[in-house]
């Protein structure tokens, strides 16, 4: 008799057969969801392959609710997994098919996009990925403290570029907003060369800026790779018997 020990077992660990058959159906299931939803953009589909693709999702869907319900139960502090970060993966997997139920095209379009975030699913079955929470638990303080830091910088940078050249291209920096735009793409050195200075004030302050930007990506990537190597040494330590 399957017990809820037993159940919990297969559905929370993978160091048993049955909890190892159950993970793969799950991460299988995630990619036949995927390249389903991939399959379905394709234009001028045959009436036959889109029946068979509506089909698929409703039968993954099904599985993915039977799984949602599965770790509810399972749980033993039911509303703290609702609330975690992949319980909350979980029903956005599956929200999606009975939200479309009586929706607008656009609507539609917009609730099936976060089919896309079934994808997340597969970070629950990976170690690299624990690793990168434990690492991200290590400096979250700092780095929400950068994060504020930067989103001043952004700030200070779209007011200073609007400064410089609003009354040079009054339809390119209409307001800050526009700056904030420009302040984005060249702080993330992304550049898409949209929206440029033309005034020597502007782009003095702009070589300022790409200067000092480059701490933006440089600061934490430094941050979350130390934290990473943190965790390895950690784990190693622990592997590592005492002599």
């Amino acid at each position: 008799m399957l017990t809820m020990k037993k159940l919990r077992q297969i559905v929370e660990q993978s160091d048993t057969p049955a909890g190892r058959a159950f993970d793969w159906t799950v991460q299988a299931l995630v990619l036949v969801s995927l390249v389903s939803f991939s399959v379905e953009t394709l234009p001028n589909l045959p009436p036959a392959w889109q029946e068979f693709l509506s089909a698929v999702e409703t039968i993954t869907v099904g599985l993915f609710t039977l799984e949602y319900l599965l770790r509810v139960l399972v749980a033993e502090r039911k509303t703290r997994y609702i609330f975690s970060f992949f319980g909350l993966v979980d029903l956005i997997a599956i929200a999606p098919f009975y939200l479309s139920t009586g929706l607008d095209l656009r609507a539609l379009r917009a609730v099936r996009f976060l089919r896309v975030f079934r994808l997340l699913k597969l970070a629950r079955y990976g170690q690299a990925m624990e690793r990168m929470r434990r690492a991200f638990l290590l400096v979250r303080e700092e780095l929400v403290l950068f994060f504020v830091a930067a989103s001043i910088f952004l700030y200070i940078s779209a007011v200073g570029i609007y400064f410089f050249e609003h009354e040079a291209q009054p339809e390119r920096f209409a307001s800050v907003f526009d700056g904030l735009w420009w302040a984005a793409v060249t702080l993330t050195t992304v550049g898409y060369g949209d929206v440029y200075p033309v005034t020597f004030g502007g782009r003095f302050f702009t070589v300022c800026i790409l200067l000092l930007g480059l701490g933006i990506v440089a600061v934490p990537t430094g941050l979350f790779a130390s934290a990473l190597s943190r965790v390895r040494q950690g784990e190693e330590s622990r592997k590592t018997p005492l002599s």
